[in-house]
């Protein structure tokens, strides 16, 4: 739809993601005049549905773990059901071409003691953050001026430790350990309940999906909420003045008394501010930049590894695919792995390319009979075409204890959220929610005392 070129509200509330649409779905539920303004032609922010084979499939925000509340109940609200993530079976290892078959998470004996020296010791520090300040720690300072990779080093984690930890900063912020502040990575395991919750397939953050796919989340928020949602209206400026706001898209303003913006923090500085927002915005916005993660979907007329009693989890150290999982709609086909694949070694290529190099791993992981796809998509979030980038920020050394404390502190009558936000589960769609909530109860709240 497309806004008036003029229109009083409440409250604007800029992106349409799941922390936007919550926003605007407990605003309007309380009664508010609420717009929601969405620069993409869809909903749903990063969580993106696709097709293969002609099977939904999510090519963004997948899972769900057990404590993930606020999901569980949206998913009921809307008549969504959430079925197990597949994980019977043994998974599959591939370091330095070396393909073994393991446990789902297994390494060789000497490897797994260190990756379990490593972890003990980073939990422990974990356990010690204050999640919801994270720079007022007393070794804030040294933690965030340390990248992970050179704590890797400093512990002398084996080779193999490391490859497991890159595998596992890749599928959460898109990037290699050396890109990632220590103090960024403990903040964002505290915010999930610890490594091993994190890492966990049953009782983890890995453990079910929403049947069909997660995007019947912000499809069925957007429906509740009707015309108040409007697509293709990228916010360009946002004025405050006094004890109004306004807000520029395209040819149209919208006056309101509050503004809740749900991009991410590299993103927010493509919205002008009149005034400007603090100088440290702007820094963050340099500063909490995107990694880059991208998947791809490989079909089969049934799930072959099955067979051989595999789970279609695997872990590889390849320079384009490093996971693996089943996300087969049931036993009887089609089977398909979903693929998690290294932007460094895929996003520049073309889409032959691309597909002959994750079908020439699968072959190696899986054997010959992975050649016989019947279908394959991909997309790519770090070429995406509005707000590139993802899943979540990955925010380099100083990050934190520099601009950490303007994530979400409001200025003036504009307010933040986005899962990144969230002091629980952060990076989750289940934080992406609880920001939401947040944030709609701030405004409510300065609402309610104005009246």
């Amino acid at each position: 739809m497309t806004p008036p070129p003029a229109r009083s509200v409440d409250v604007v509330v800029v992106g349409a993601g799941l922390a936007g649409l919550t926003v605007a779905d407990e605003l309007a539920r309380a009664g508010r005049d609420v717009l929601v303004l969405e620069g993409r032609d869809r909903v749903g922010g990063r969580v993106r549905p696709t097709t293969v084979a002609g099977v939904p499939v999510d090519a963004g925000a997948t899972w769900i773990a057990p404590d993930h509340t606020a999901v569980h109940d949206l998913v009921k609200r809307l008549g969504g059901t959430i079925v197990p993530q597949f994980h019977e079976g043994k998974g599959l290892i591939s370091f330095g071409g070396r393909r073994r078959v393991e446990s789902a998470t297994a390494l060789a004996p000497w490897v797994l003691l260190d990756l379990n020296r490593v972890m003990g010791v980073l939990q422990k520090m974990v356990d010690e953050l204050p999640v919801a300040e994270p720079w007022n720690h007393p070794r804030a300072a040294e933690y965030d001026q340390m990248s992970f990779g050179e704590w890797l080093t400093a512990k002398r984690a084996l080779k193999n430790t490391r490859k497991f930890m890159t595998m596992v900063c890749l599928v959460h912020w898109g990037a290699p350990p050396s890109d990632l502040s220590l103090l960024n990575v403990m903040r964002y395991i505290r915010t999930l309940g610890g490594l091993e919750h994190m890492l966990a397939v049953e009782g983890g953050d890995q453990q079910d999906r929403v049947l069909g796919t997660t995007n019947i989340l912000v499809s069925g928020l957007a429906e509740s909420l009707g015309s108040r949602v409007v697509v293709s209206s990228p916010v360009e400026r946002i004025e405050t003045a006094d004890d109004r706001v306004t807000v520029h898209s395209g040819n149209a303003r919208i006056d309101t008394r509050y503004v809740v913006v749900t991009a991410a923090p590299a993103h927010r500085s493509t919205i002008e501010f009149s005034p400007a927002l603090p100088a440290p915005h702007y820094g963050m916005s340099r500063s909490w930049r995107f990694g880059a993660l991208s998947k791809a979907f490989v079909a089969y007329d049934r799930s072959f590894w099955r067979d051989a009693g595999l789970s279609g989890e695997s872990v590889s150290d390849d320079r384009t695919v490093f996971l693996t999982f089943d996300v087969s709609p049931g036993p009887d086909g089609p089977g398909i792995l979903m693929v998690f694949c290294d932007a460094r070694g895929f996003d520049g290529l073309g889409e032959a390319e691309r597909r002959r190099r994750v079908v020439r791993h699968l072959v190696h992981l899986y054997g010959e009979r992975a050649r016989q796809h019947i279908d394959y998509t991909d997309f790519a979030w770090g070429n995406d075409d509005f707000a590139p980038g993802g899943p979540n920020p990955a925010v380099g050394t100083g990050g934190w204890t520099s601009f950490g404390r303007f994530l979400r502190e409001p200025v003036g009558r504009v307010h933040w959220a986005g899962s990144e936000t969230a002091d629980a589960t952060s990076g989750t769609m289940n934080g992406a929610i609880l920001s939401g909530q947040r944030a709609a109860a701030e405004v409510a709240a300065r609402l309610d005392g104005e009246r």
